[in-house]
């Protein structure tokens, strides 16, 4: 196999048959009206994406310059010049009960523009009139404030500090034309992540002192919008790749799997579709503004079932999420917690919540996908305060007693975090069966918790008296959770069962 799959072509301009070189020939001949900083999988199977399809339709008739946000991203970036901006999106997974299996050629690439070698041709970007949009992933360590002293000859480390400088030197060149503002959407998982991105972007220009023009022209003509991204892209599909080669008779490095699902909720007016034909174009893009639903479902449907499964799957012995999908008994109780605790428990319209969730569970089962639990898990803590604690707190609130499946999911991540250090330094926790688990989350409180199991162990405390001591630190969950009357003793009464199971 090895043989005959190095045999094969790569990838690029030569390789294209005559209908795919004329498409890729047409969008060559289009102008850059995007400018993208980020370089990897879920840009590439997202955005990249919906324009192909956006100029497929001949509804946008623009290319893209992609730039990468720091100096690693080098190397991916070579790739993608070798094989002239050239690869298969890789769509399958389940849609609506039927699998979907299909992939399609993506050329929306017409410049590669390495900011840390190519500054100069970086920010004269900045000049070009056509360009439209700046998109980018930079993820959320991206999207932070980094001090940095004015140095414009020279690359800026941050993606805020590189945009900043490159809108000034538009603001520059075209006179502070209010025509030439663009349309910012930053894809980084940060809550109102446009807003975030144009205070970061003033804060440089307050640092440098740039005019009190340029920081107006920021605010009243270029749109920082913020926007929700939902998709897995799960990128190069190794194990795959070389009997995908050898069927498809081609070698793709930059092959990017990716399930059907896609939104991209956007808060904005839908007028701005005739900028970007998203909808138009048969996409599912949601121009809204009530930006803040799309954020609630996710958070407590998607993250809020995710953040479940992940310490009571672990327990169990499960490592996939779609095992736990598909097992007969947790896989009800996911479904049970879903539709009969999270949904009831948010203000939005439930038959829409209930269409969504069943999206979601979907998903979960998608079989191409294998999305770990040991990674979920990360950080569970956080995350159990954020997607699960609104819904406990909420169905109290509602029913004045208490959610017994996410209480079951609390429990067991309580159990999972009766950690122990390990001489490598690590956390290791123990599932129902005996076998330890390394727990990756905040060291200082692994370190809080190991001492508390510490005493229970030795007899200085009792279980419960450790469960209260956890409850009540509001540094933990935002408020003294002992004041929830019953969630003592129903964690208690978990933590007993589970004892007898192991």
């Amino acid at each position: 196999m090895s043989r005959l799959i190095n045999d094969l072509p790569q990838l690029n301009y030569a390789s294209l048959q005559e209908g795919e070189a004329s498409s890729y020939d047409r969008m060559k001949s289009y102008p850059v009206k995007v400018l993208q900083i980020g370089e990897g999988n879920f840009l590439r199977g997202f955005v990249d994406w919906m324009i192909h399809r956006c100029n497929e339709q001949g509804l946008f008739e623009g290319s893209i310059a992609v730039s990468q946000p720091r100096p690693t991203g080098a190397a991916k970036l070579q790739e993608l010049k070798e094989q002239d901006g050239l690869y298969y999106q890789w769509i399958r997974g389940l849609h609506e009960g039927e699998l979907v299996d299909r992939r399609e050629l993506i050329s929306v690439f017409s410049a590669f523009i390495d900011p840390y070698q190519e500054w100069d041709r970086f920010l004269a970007m900045a000049a070009n009139p056509e360009l439209e949009l700046v998109v980018s992933n930079t993820t959320e360590a991206g999207l932070v404030y980094h001090s940095s002293d004015w140095a414009p000859d020279q690359p800026i480390l941050s993606y805020p500090g590189k945009l900043t400088l490159l809108l000034y030197r538009r603001f520059e060149h075209f006179g502070g034309e209010p025509s030439k503002g663009l349309l910012l959407l930053p894809c980084e998982l940060v809550e109102r992540n446009g807003d975030k991105l144009r205070d970061i972007v003033l804060q440089h220009a307050a640092d440098w002192k740039l005019p009190e023009a340029f920081a107006n022209w920021i605010r009243a003509h270029n749109r920082f919008l913020n926007s929700l991204v939902d998709r897995i892209v799960t990128g190069f599909p190794a194990e795959e790749a070389d009997d995908r080669y050898a069927e498809w008779g081609i070698k793709d490095r930059l092959l990017n799997a990716a399930e059907p699902y896609h939104i991209w909720a956007i808060e904005g007016e839908e007028e701005l579709d005739e900028r970007l034909p998203f909808v138009k174009a048969g996409l599912n893009v949601v121009w809204t503004n009530d930006l803040q639903s799309y954020q609630l479902r996710k958070v407590r449907i998607l993250n809020g079932a995710h953040t479940w499964m992940a310490a009571y799957g672990l327990l169990h012995g499960l490592s996939e999420v779609r095992e736990v999908v598909e097992h007969p008994a947790i896989g009800e109780q996911l479904r049970q917690v879903v539709f009969h605790e999270i949904i009831p428990s948010m203000p939005l319209p439930e038959a829409e919540m209930k269409v969504y969730a069943e999206q979601v569970l979907e998903r979960f089962a998608n079989p191409y996908v294998r999305h770990k639990l040991t990674d979920i898990a990360m950080n569970s803590l956080s995350k159990f305060k954020v997607r699960l604690l609104p819904t406990l707190a909420a169905y109290y609130e509602r029913r004045g007693d208490l959610p017994p499946f996410i209480v079951k999911a609390f429990a067991s991540l309580l159990k999972l975090y009766r950690v122990r250090q390990t001489e490598e330094g690590t956390f290791a926790g123990t599932r129902l069966d005996g076998s330890k688990l390394v727990i990756r989350d905040d060291a200082a409180v692994l370190s809080e918790l190991a001492a508390l199991w510490n005493k229970a162990d030795s007899g200085e405390i009792s279980v419960k008296e450790l469960l209260s001591d956890i409850l009540g630190r509001s540094s933990w969950w935002g408020s003294n959770l002992n004041e929830m009357n019953g969630l003592l003793e129903s964690l208690a009464d978990e933590f007993a069962i589970m004892e007898e199971q192991a």
